[in-house]
Parts: structure tokens; sequence; C-alpha cells
């Protein structure tokens, strides 16, 4: 009996050594391989930040900035990206800090406001601070949105599928568990792997606009580059301080006076119809929103690319 507890936690002690290996990440997709080396990198503070910068439509003095979600990237904008560079003159995306191909610091003190102005800094690396600029975020892009310092002069917001207000916010289990900390989260972070990521993620596609198998791994190779994994608990601090500074940033968006949409998967449980979409409208009346079909969920740039490429070119156009 004795030899067998002995063996019994020699395995426990085989299991835990196993999960603080290091799994190399999942080589790059094509695709995102190409999505990488069509991007560049510019230095803040000692940290290079991927970022991708498409010339589209010659003439056109607009430019677009596009604001990626948790925990995924700037690749989650591929769909529509051709369908902007169309419209507009700039097409510009990055990876905030912690996320795709960015550098991933630990340890590091990750807050909306260094995304934020991570983002001004992008803008004036290009050369962009005094030019007028339309934003278009999802999810956690939605609230470094609302954190704007006011030295960029924003022509139109619009938002998707965010957990702009912490009351109506549903995170994910692993997201509760991971942003709370404590001892568990170097554990839960070591023993993320592919197939756990892809059971959390793919609650929240409708169930007719599934991600595949080849897209989860895209989405999982960014997370895995640099070893991102391992500052997920670190990023996910985003939902305390959402809920700390909920006044100041949601009193920000609500006193803008520029035009303001939010495109909406209704399916979200994230943000759960129609508790959220009440609250928004009654905190933003100004704002207009558009609601997808009833099956898109929170990733409607994914789910739907024409449906939100249609809707947001309406919106640009109103006005």
């Amino acid at each position: 009996l004795v030899e067998r507890d002995g063996m019994r936690e020699w395995w426990v002690q085989v299991g835990l050594l196993a999960a603080y290996l290091h799994i190399p990440p999942p080589q790059l997709s094509p695709a995102l391989h190409s999505w990488k080396t069509s991007g560049k990198f510019f230095t803040y503070k000692g940290l290079r930040i991927f970022y991708q910068d498409s010339v589209g439509v010659v003439g056109s003095p607009e430019i677009v900035v596009l604001l990626h979600g948790f925990p995924t990237s700037s690749y989650d904008w591929y769909k529509i990206w051709e369908g902007l560079t169309l419209r507009f003159h700039r097409v510009i995306a990055l990876d905030f800090l912690g996320f795709g191909f960015s550098d991933k610091p630990r340890p590091h003190h990750y807050s909306i406001f260094e995304q934020a102005s991570i983002v001004e800094a992008l803008l004036r690396h290009l050369g962009l601070q005094n030019r007028r600029i339309k934003l278009l975020s999802h999810d956690y892009g939605d609230i470094v949105k609302q954190n704007r310092s006011g030295r960029l002069t924003i022509k139109s917001l619009c938002l998707s599928d965010g957990g702009i207000f912490p009351e109506t916010h549903r995170p994910l289990l692993l997201q509760k568990l991971l942003k709370d900390g404590g001892v568990l989260s170097p554990i839960l972070t070591r023993l993320m792997s592919f197939f756990v990521f892809s059971q959390g993620l793919t609650p929240i596609f409708g169930p007719y606009t599934q991600p595949s198998e080849s897209e989860l791994w895209d989405m999982w190779a960014g997370i895995r580059n640099n070893d991102g994994n391992l500052v997920i608990d670190s990023l996910l601090q985003y939902i305390n301080q959402r809920k700390k500074f909920r006044r100041r940033w949601v009193g920000a968006l609500a006193s803008v006076t520029i035009p303001i949409h939010f495109i909406y998967g209704p399916l979200d449980p994230i943000n759960p119809y129609p508790e959220f979409l009440e609250l928004y409208r009654k905190t933003l009346p100004r704002s207009t929103v558009s609601i997808l079909d009833d099956h898109i969920s929170h990733y409607p740039q994914l789910e739907d690319p024409m449906g939100f490429l249609n809707t947001y070119m309406g919106f640009i156009n109103s006005f």
C-alpha cells in the first residue's frame, strides 16, 4: 500500500513537471505567416509592437484604425481587411501588448491605460497624430477606445460586442479563475492547451458560424507566440480595471459628440441580449445600433464578415 501511494505521488509529480515543461508553440499556418511577414514592428518603451498598415484607395483622406479583442489579435480583422482597403486610404491594426506577435513581457502590469498610449504612439510613429481617425473596435478594444488621452482627433467610433458595462458582462469560467489570480494562475496558464482553449472559445461563436479547426489553430498560435499563454492572467486584469474605472470610462463614452455606432451579434453570451442592449441604449442614447442576424454571436467580424462590413459602411456613409 505504501509502495502504491509512493507511486501515485511520483506520477503526480511527473504530471506537474510535464505541465511546467515548455511545449513549443504550433507552427504558423501559411495564412498567419503571410499576415506576420506583411506587417511591421515599432518600439514602444523598449517593447516591440506588431502592426499592419495597408494603403488602400488613392485620393481618399480617410484612415481607419482597428482595435482587436481578448484573447486574440489583429488577425481577427483579416476577413474584412480587403473590403476596408476598397473604402479607406489607410487601414491600420495593431496587436496590443501581450497579444499576437507583439511582445509579452512578464512580470508586467498590463493596463488599458498603457494600451491606449500604445495606439497613440503607433499613430505618432506613422506621422498620423494630427489626422482625423475613424476607430473600429471589438471586445477588449472597445474599452481601450474609451481611454484615449485626448491627443488624437477621432472622427467616428464604431464598437462591437464589447463588455463596456461590468454589470452586464458575463466572463467565461476560465476568465474568472485567471483574473482573480492567486496561486492557481501560474498553474492554469501553463496547463492551458489547444483543447482547453478551443473548448472555451467555441461556445462564444454562433451554432452555424463555428470557427474551423484551422481558424482555432491560428488563434491559438497567436496566443502561444512569445509564450503568451503565460500572461493571460495578467491581461485579464482589464476586467477588474473596467469595474474600478466604470464611471470614468462610460462617462467619457456618453459625452462624445462625434458619430457613434454599435454592431451587435445578439447571440453573444458574454454581453447577453436584451440586458446589454437595453443598458447601452439607455446610457448612450445618441448612438445608433445595428443588430446582426439572430444566430451571430461574439465574433461578428469573423462569423458574418459581409454583414459586419456592410453594416460598418452603412454607418460611415451616414454622416
